[in-house]
């Protein structure tokens, strides 16, 4: 099979994706890989129909890689995960709307231009975490105490782009990190970006069936194959606060074989996920997945 990584800077030297297309490449594949914002490209030469079995990206959320995987889902190349899914969890604000339309557990989402106008929210909502609204990787997540704070320079993150707040959820100073790969959920403990002092060595853990309904459920709403989610445990119950088109899958057990094998197989059908219909809002009773942290 031919296959076309989108790799931006930031990634270059990362172990996920590049282990996986080592991998791909062992197995006999071809493996092209373009750095978008590092090189000019040809766009009518670079993507075109039949160019290749499928595109996969690994690039920031604001950068310039998801264009181009929408420009080649366009021509109709398959792309890991769908374009207009990765378009959907990246854009925080409106993965936001979308989770809790669909009855997924989300905080109370308020958005705004700059850090002051959250003064608006009422005071009972704070403290609150803000964050940009196509930020990634942890970066430039505040807790912002009170309303007074806000004016603060470090209140929220400097730029024009939007920015998101979201009254914050008590926990224990650690969160879920629950990824998937082709239908299959692992979970690792780590400590929270908003507890820095708080030393928490990242592990595997199990997956209570609460937790693993709410994972596999997002990847039903949004439409992603490989994707991970945050989430905190809060004294009303699990709450999602992030998630993420194709993380870094830390302490998945052989993380490189299961991903290259899920890529190979979402190119080779051309299928995937597609962004499901509206439905009624998800309810939380029901059977767990038939496959949680393991091979099928």
């Amino acid at each position: 099979m031919r296959l076309c990584f989108l790799v931006e800077e930031q990634y270059r030297y990362d172990g996920m994706p590049l282990d996986v297309i080592r991998q791909l490449t062992a197995w006999g594949h071809r493996v092209d890989v373009l750095r978008p914002g590092r090189s000019l490209l040809r766009m009518s030469e670079a993507v075109r129909a039949g160019s290749h079995d499928a595109w996969v990206l690994k690039t920031v959320s604001g950068g310039p890689g998801l264009t181009l995987l929408e420009a080649a889902a366009s021509v109709g190349l398959t792309t890991v995960n769908d374009a207009r899914a990765i378009r959907g969890v990246r854009d925080k604000a409106l993965a936001a709307v979308i989770a809790r339309s669909r009855g997924l557990p989300v905080p109370v989402t308020y958005a705004a231009a700059r850090p002051e106008e959250f003064a608006a929210i009422p005071e009972a909502d704070f403290p609150l975490v803000v964050k940009p609204a196509d930020g990634s990787a942890g970066r430039d997540v505040r807790l912002v105490a009170t309303p007074d704070r806000l004016s603060d320079p470090d209140a929220g993150p400097a730029g024009d782009g939007l920015l998101i707040a979201q009254p914050y959820v008590p926990n224990s100073g650690t969160d879920l990190k629950v990824y998937c790969v082709d239908g299959e959920l692992y979970a690792t403990e780590r400590r929270s970006p908003l507890h820095p002092g708080r030393a928490v060595r990242e592990r595997r853990v199990p997956l209570t069936p609460e937790v693993a309904r709410i994972a596999a459920e997002i990847g039903t709403v949004f439409g992603l194959d490989l994707y991970g989610a945050d989430i905190l445990l809060g004294p009303d119950g699990p709450v999602v606060v992030d998630i993420n088109d194709f993380p870094s899958f830390r302490q998945v057990p052989d993380a490189v074989a299961r991903v290259s094998a899920a890529v190979l197989r979402l190119a080779r059908t051309g299928t995937g996920r597609h962004i499901p219909a509206p439905a009624a809002p998800f309810a939380m009773p029901g059977p767990a997945p038939a496959a949680v942290g393991g091979a099928r």
